[in-house]
């Protein structure tokens, strides 16, 4: 049976446990032998079905015990609480890889590496982010609190600008690279502080990264 025809496009806000440049989007090992990350989107235009979900937010939390290729990951989904009905089941689908080709997108390659996905929780999600500025934050009480602020030059602060390119990425094609601060409350434990970070424009659909 056909994948239901979805696209969303927005932006992305992420944070990570790794150095700055997360040696995973090089096909490295990650900084500390794991890999414990957070990211959120924010949708700007978007459809799962007939169903709308502009203005709507998703954030994903995850930790793998070693690189997220050998798997046994912990997952949760946290939804905007403002969706109804459809429009939860639609992004929920989303964020847990279903309806979406095999090898897609980031939610279906990193569906296949969790072997505990915890209960999808709906709540408030405050997010803001601003690309050339490089800053943003992400806030679900009582869940995750996130930061991003440019890199800086340690020796003079000045802002240090990176962006990295991926013409074949599975989750952004291009992102600014940032420093990132994240602590969260429950079972996905992320806290760590001043570590990369970046913010993208994202374009996803059923059928993978539209470019």
């Amino acid at each position: 049976m056909a994948n239901v025809e979805w696209q969303i496009e927005g932006v992305e806000l992420a944070n990570c446990n790794c150095a700055y440049g997360c040696p995973c989007q090089f096909n490295a090992l990650p900084t500390h032998g794991n890999c414990r990350a957070m990211t959120a989107f924010k949708i700007e235009r978007g459809t799962f079905g007939d169903v709308k979900l502009d203005g709507l937010c998703i954030v994903m939390m995850a930790s793998w015990p070693g690189p997220i290729h050998e798997g046994k990951g912990t997952w949760q989904s946290v939804i905007d609480e403002r969706a109804d009905a459809r429009q939860r089941a639609a992004l929920e689908a989303i964020s847990l890889g279903r309806e979406t080709d095999p090898g897609g997108s980031i939610f279906q390659i990193f569906s296949t590496t969790v072997t505990t996905v915890l209960e999808t929780a709906y709540r408030p999600i405050q997010f803001t982010m601003d690309l050339e500025a490089g800053t943003g934050s992400l806030s679900v009480a009582g869940i995750i609190e996130t930061t991003v602020e440019p890199i800086r030059n340690p020796m003079t602060g000045a802002r240090h600008r990176a962006r990295v390119t991926l013409p074949q990425g599975f989750e952004y094609t291009e992102a600014e690279y940032v420093s990132g601060n994240t602590a969260t409350q429950g079972k996905v434990a992320l806290n760590f502080t001043g570590t990369h970070g970046h913010l993208a424009p994202i374009h996803f659909s059923t059928h993978g990264v539209v470019r």
